[in-house]
């Protein structure tokens, strides 16, 4: 196991390797700086600035000094937010993020996992047919509209729910887990339903049944463990994915995470903190991947076998 993860570790240097300079040319060739929004500055004010970000050197001197710093997990300081360096400013508002990436897989979880296997013990029939319809509408409408969609309903025309915030009033969370967890329930139902269809039909389910357990026992005891690995698979994924999808959430709902200051560095230019959150996105990942797999490893015996070559 341990031969598996260093392998996968060092698999994952050079492509963040190469996502680090993708991201720093790119954000460098395009058009304007960190500092040409400003109102009238005077270009000796001007000059000072890039000489004090060193943004006045030439480009490759600039990639090399922000390579070293990194080695040094440092990711230098915001542009546009004097005296906060990036690291500050990420981990500050990593924990608004995580809790909302946490809650919003807790949604995906509960409602996929309850609607595939649902879907999965009653094959081509209503109970099957609802959920993945359900499901396939989940998939298809994207978080930018499905937010304003549930803010118009349950907050402005129902009043149930505050419209926007995070931790000043009761139940300010459930609309923006909802709106970032349901297109991840949807996938999770859909994988759970095709994993549980697959397990039912192993003779391992046909010897429970035949021994007279009862069904519900049949399902909860032998059959979800396997036939839950595609959603255990998924989960590592879907958890990195639901923190770096979060700014669309965090900027309909006003939200002070590590999304919305993604967000809004892309609109300033702040070539560090854009390259610092691109960065932890990435490595992010790349770990919660080689979570999953690790997960999906102990619990599939033949696949820690595959790792080691299939030795008896």
């Amino acid at each position: 196991m341990l031969k598996f993860i260093s392998g996968r570790l060092l698999q994952a240097i050079p492509v963040l390797f190469v996502v680090i300079t993708a991201t720093f040319f790119l954000i460098h060739s395009a058009p304007g700086g960190p500092f040409s929004n400003d109102r009238a500055v005077p270009p000796q004010v001007l000059k000072a600035l890039n000489a004090r970000y060193n943004l006045d050197q030439p480009i490759w001197q600039q990639y090399v000094g922000y390579l070293g710093d990194l080695a040094q997990g440092d990711f230098g300081p915001s542009y546009k937010y004097p005296g906060r360096s990036v690291n500050e400013m990420i981990f500050g508002s990593l924990s608004t993020t995580a809790e909302l990436g946490l809650y919003a897989l807790l949604v995906a979880v509960l409602i996929g996992v309850l609607a595939g296997v649902l879907a999965a013990l009653k094959p081509n029939s209503p109970q099957d047919y609802v959920p993945m319809s359900i499901a396939m509408a989940g998939i298809c409408m994207p978080s930018f509209l499905l937010g304003p969609l549930l803010v118009l309903v349950f907050g402005i025309y129902l009043e149930w729910l505050p419209i926007s915030g995070w931790g000043d009033m009761p139940g300010d969370k459930i609309l923006p887990a909802i709106t970032l967890g349901s297109s991840y329930a949807a996938y999770i139902a859909r994988l759970s339903r095709a994993g549980m269809l697959e397990v039912m039909t192993q003779d391992y389910i046909r010897t429970a049944r035949a021994k007279g357990l009862p069904e519900h026992i049949v399902v909860l005891k032998h059959a979800l463990r396997g036939g839950l690995m595609p959603v255990v698979a998924f989960l590592g994924p879907a958890f990195a994915g639901l923190l770096g999808g979060s700014f669309v959430v965090e900027t309909i709902f006003q939200i002070p995470g590590l999304g919305r200051f993604y967000v809004q560095a892309a609109f300033n230019r702040d070539y560090t903190m854009i390259l610092g959150t691109t960065i932890f996105f990435s490595v992010s990942i790349v770990l919660f991947n080689l979570l999953s797999d690790v997960l999906a490893t102990w619990l599939n015996p033949k696949l820690r076998h595959q790792g080691q070559g299939d030795k008896p």
